[in-house]
């Protein structure tokens, strides 16, 4: 097609009137989506949309609670009995390892984990029960179980638990053994707790914290 009027205007307004028609198309298309970039795809356009409209949710930790592997098989072999964390000092003491009882003259043989009143306790070591025993001579309401592992040559106690297991029966890991007593009636104002000792082989009581871990992970 012959536009003979374009003939008659100077060259520089022949190349002006060029541009202008070459990037005429591109101006209206800026001008109704300025901020598109139309050389990105529409999915990856959709996504990034999206990351702009929803802002980040914070990740909620929670702590559970890892066991050691004393036997190197890759599995954990000791587990916290009540999921909660050690007591910590109260009118009647600290409930870590080693605490000072009776003004100092002896020392805390086990760990207390915390605990409500009526909830599972579960088992602490994989194993049999090899004793259901009395916390106390003059206290049949409060007793302990005790979980004897022949394979590890440890032994696990979880003291004031009321056993729904008995003598002889294989206990697996973190299985319900029992619910937890209240204290309250002995000690009024404590933390309630099991109170877990573990001894090791040669009759050693050693510190079970030291055994169960707390790790924090993302919540599911």
């Amino acid at each position: 097609m012959h536009f003979p009027a374009l003939k008659k205007l100077p060259p520089q307004a022949r190349i002006a009137l060029g541009l202008t028609v070459l990037f005429a198309p591109m101006a209206g298309l800026a001008m109704e989506s300025p901020h598109v970039n139309r050389s990105t795809p529409p999915a990856v356009r959709t996504l990034l949309n999206r990351l702009d409209e929803a802002p980040p949710q914070p990740v909620r930790m929670e702590t559970v609670w890892k066991g050691a592997d004393v036997d190197g098989d890759g599995a954990s072999d000791f587990a916290n009995p009540t999921g909660a964390a050690p007591r910590e000092h109260d009118a009647f003491g600290n409930g870590a390892f080693g605490a000072r009882r009776d003004g100092g003259s002896r020392q805390h043989e086990g760990v207390d984990y915390v605990a409500v009143a009526g909830q599972a306790a579960k088992a602490p070591m994989s194993g049999y029960v090899t004793k259901i025993g009395y916390a106390y001579a003059d206290a049949p309401d409060l007793r302990f179980v005790e979980i004897t592992n022949p394979a590890l040559g440890y032994v696990a106690r979880a003291f004031y638990v009321d056993p729904d297991v008995e003598v002889g029966q294989t206990i697996r890991l973190g299985q319900v053994i029992g619910h937890v007593a209240s204290l309250q009636k002995h000690y009024p104002g404590i933390t309630d707790h099991v109170h877990l000792e573990v001894i090791k082989p040669g009759g050693r009581r050693i510190n079970a914290a030291a055994l169960i871990q707390p790790k924090l992970v993302a919540a599911a």
